[in-house]
């Protein structure tokens, strides 16, 4: 099943009878053998389960998704949609994705202040001028970890995990887009067997 995402915060529970192409950016699902999927070129894939096996989710979180409006991004949605249905934080795991990395992610002040820095973060270094380099993987960790959501692993910030700086590896869209009028996306899933 794929996502119509748009770079926000609406969650849609996967099951067997939900219509392809629902407008959502995070998904969950407790039937087995229902993918999660989540596409990105650049916005970090978050991918979570629980560890006894009864549900998996997947979330496409960007700057937009991640800030969220209020402090209410797209992994508290998320989370409010499984904690509403039984999730529990110490049974969870997370998995962070490649996404563009803090060296590339150069973002204007409207981002910092959408996350309610005033000044420069372990997630927000300063840039040339105005401009301000973001970390995707420090920021939803910091999300994550309000949540109470502690295990998490994959990205770590590092040019490993790039998208921009890995063209052998990775699409990108900051990278491709303009070169070749487009650029391909990556797949990220999670289901239960």
């Amino acid at each position: 099943m794929f996502l119509q995402q748009v770079h926000g915060t609406r969650v849609v529970e996967l099951k067997a009878d939900i219509p392809d192409g629902q407008v959502a950016d995070a998904c969950f699902s407790f039937v087995p053998g229902l993918a999660c999927t989540i596409m990105v070129a650049d916005c970090l894939p978050v991918l979570l389960w629980d560890t006894q096996g009864q549900w998996v989710a997947a979330a496409h979180a960007g700057w937009r998704g991640l800030a969220g409006q209020n402090g209410v991004g797209v992994l508290e949605s998320l989370w409010s949609a499984l904690s509403a249905r039984g999730a529990l934080a110490q049974r969870a795991r997370v998995w962070l994705g490649p996404c563009i990395g803090p060296h590339a992610f150069e973002v204007g002040p409207e981002v910092r202040r959408a996350f309610g820095h005033a000044g420069p973060t372990a997630a927000f270094r300063p840039g040339l001028g105005d401009r301000w380099l973001a970390d995707l993987p420090a920021l939803a960790r910091q999300r994550l970890r309000s949540l109470g959501l502690s295990d998490v692993k994959g990205n770590d910030g590092s040019s490993a995990w790039c998208t921009v700086s890995q063209p052998s590896l990775f699409f990108s869209h900051r990278r491709d887009a303009v070169r070749l009028g487009s650029s391909g996306r990556m797949a990220a899933c999670i289901w239960r067997v």
